[in-house]
């Protein structure tokens, strides 16, 4: 997968079905089509990893069929190596594995490159940016999560918007920063100015009673504040 066709088009919103009605979940999918919608994220939940279970293969492979915008899934598992072929097969375009159950996710980086989509790191608000520093240029996506993974409706942790200045300050442009839980409209400028440039949203479009004219909103408030450039820090990092 080309990381480009997501880059021309920052900041994105990517809706979290996980918030979305499942008994009418293609005509959700078919809403966020027609409001613009480019990506569509997907929490995978193991009942370890977090106490909640979500959805799995099954549904991920009925999405795929239903759609043609590309899937973010994230792989909220105690072991995800093991799923990461599975679930490139039923569609995922993107993988996302967390840093606390792979403190050196190097060799799943690659094997997702092999299988044909984009590596992605995500760490939940206690743990330590320096944890993922040193991965953040061999991943084309960093997820923040701004609550703590497995729950929807959660407020907000604005200490994340440190964690998420310092992946900005060391990654270049076309790295996709985003941060999921407790984006909304009173959150997002913040999380944009903090160098975010997609932002997983699920009760805050969900809830609205017009979500096409929801996601419109959301994604010019991220646009308003969106800046698009990498520091000098980065560009010289990348060029080593």
């Amino acid at each position: 997968m080309d990381i480009s066709r997501l880059t021309a088009s920052l900041p994105l919103i990517a809706p979290s079905l996980l918030a979305a009605d499942f008994a009418h979940l293609a005509q959700d999918i078919r809403t966020l089509e027609e409001a613009g919608a480019e990506i569509l994220h997907l929490d995978i939940m193991d009942g370890h990893f977090v106490p909640n279970l979500s959805f799995g293969v099954p549904v991920v492979e009925a999405i795929r069929r239903t759609t043609g915008l590309l899937l973010d899934v994230h792989l909220m598992l105690q072991n995800p190596e093991p799923y990461l072929s599975v679930f490139r097969k039923a569609g995922a375009d993107m993988l996302s594995i967390h840093i606390e159950v792979a403190p050196d996710p190097r060799s799943m980086f690659d094997k997702i490159r092999q299988l044909g989509a984009l590596p992605g790191l995500v760490s939940n608000p206690p743990t330590p940016v320096e944890t993922m520093l040193p991965f953040v240029n061999e991943c084309d996506l960093v997820l923040t999560m701004g609550v703590m993974a497995g729950f929807g409706g959660q407020l907000f942790n604005p200490g994340v918007l440190s964690k998420i200045r310092v992946i900005r300050e060391c990654t270049p442009p076309e790295t996709l920063i985003s941060v999921d839980g407790g984006v909304g409209e009173t959150t997002i400028a913040d999380i944009t100015a903090a160098g975010a440039n997609m932002f997983v949203t699920g009760t805050a479009l969900f809830g609205k009673p017009d979500v096409p004219a929801q996601f419109r909103h959301l994604r010019q408030l991220a646009a308003h504040d969106y800046k698009g450039n990498a520091s000098p820090l980065a560009s010289r990092r990348k060029n080593r």
